[in-house]
């Protein structure tokens, strides 16, 4: 078996290996541009558009992503995008000789600036592509980087629990950095993993003077998922959204609209690939790129729920927005009792599922910024 394996996998590299050397003699930007039409339904894109102004997004990205390698036969990480947002940029990697296909966890979203870097862990869907506005608000002298599920490109298994991922994500900081004070933090789940990542760093005796923690439970005090809980979470998830949109103006409110109707119309081809998946499971079809995400959603909530939290010497910076959803909004499920030396509560004047988009998001990075200002004075 092992004999059987080993000669599959150097099937599958030389497999690669022609298609890049095809991709290489050829020019892709003509087909890419078509794909990029099918996927974002836009007739007239020109190849130095960005992907991001033309309304794509973190969902959208995972079924352009699989075009591109059905038709080029190459698998590209999404963080690609934070390089090559262009269909320019995307054709100039194709054109390589080996075009990067790597499992790399750590992602320069922002690499520029003379400011200490904040590290942001990836939440369960397991990649970064949804902190680029943060970044952005952040402005041009804040290095940002994000630490992206293993597994992503479906060359390795993704790790499966939270100790395992902060001590990768601790090795692949101290590569880049080798010593701090270090600036961390992490949305929902990858408020969890930062957590753990800044025991595992004070362990090693280096400084964590800002953890920040972006709407994070400690899901171990959380109810297991129920079909009520699951209804009652839709019901409020749809009640957030509206409280959200009533605080627009009316540009606001048709961008709101005209991005919630991209969002959803990126998300179709992924939970058809996704129910394909569940559907096909245990046969020999090929594992898309929506089934890949589907496992590490999959094994990121389960590390999630089993990760038993112990007390944090430090401070734990939480930001939390104005309401939360019933299911976790449990005294226990807070930081208070875990951290010994203190926590400090932002409350931020937006509602759950839109902390990080436009144009809330800006809401926090102004916070942000306040408590990164506030961590580097004290570590001058």
């Amino acid at each position: 078996m092992r004999t059987e394996l080993h000669y599959q996998g150097k099937q599958n590299e030389t497999a690669h290996a022609t298609s890049a050397r095809a991709v290489a003699n050829d020019d892709p930007t003509p087909k890419l541009i078509r794909i990029w039409q099918s996927v974002l339904g836009i007739d007239a894109i020109t190849a130095d558009q960005n992907y991001f102004d033309l309304g794509g997004d973190s969902a959208l990205a995972v079924h352009l992503f699989a075009q591109i390698e059905k038709v080029f036969g190459v698998k590209l990480p999404l963080a690609i995008l934070f390089d090559a947002p262009t269909i320019e940029g995307l054709a100039r990697i194709l054109r390589e000789e080996d075009p990067t296909s790597g499992d790399s966890q750590l992602v320069a979203i922002q690499a520029n600036g003379s400011r200490p870097p904040f590290f942001c862990m990836h939440g369960a869907g397991g990649n970064v592509l949804i902190y680029r506005d943060l970044a952005r608000h952040l402005g041009p002298d804040q290095p940002f980087y994000g630490l992206q599920s293993r597994g992503l490109t479906g060359i390795s298994e993704p790790l499966t629990t939270i100790e395992e991922m902060a001590s990768l994500y601790v090795k692949e900081i101290q590569k880049f950095r080798p010593h701090g004070p270090y600036l961390l933090g992490g949305y929902c789940m990858g408020g969890t993993i930062a957590f753990e990542v800044a025991q595992q760093l004070r362990a090693r005796g280096e400084a964590v003077p800002l953890l920040a923690l972006f709407d994070t439970m400690n899901w171990c005090k959380v109810p297991r998922p129920s079909i009520f809980n699951k209804t009652l979470h839709a019901v409020q998830r749809l009640e957030f959204h509206a409280v959200n949109f009533s605080h627009l103006d009316f540009t606001g409110k048709r961008t709101f609209f005209r991005e919630k109707a991209q969002a959803l119309k990126s998300r179709l081809p992924v939970w058809r690939g996704m129910i394909a998946g569940t559907v096909s499971r245990g046969s020999e079809r090929k594992r898309s790129e929506s089934d890949v995400l589907a496992n590490i959603w999959r094994t990121n909530d389960r590390a999630c729920m089993n990760y038993r939290p112990r007390a944090y010497l430090g401070v734990v910076t939480d930001f939390r927005p104005a309401r939360q959803y019933r299911i976790y909004d449990k005294p226990d499920a807070k930081w208070e009792a875990l951290a010994l030396r203190g926590q400090e509560t932002i409350v931020l004047p937006v509602y759950p599922a839109g902390i990080l988009v436009e144009p809330f998001v800006k809401h926090l990075a102004d916070a942000l910024t306040k408590s990164i200002d506030k961590a580097i004075a004290v570590h001058a």
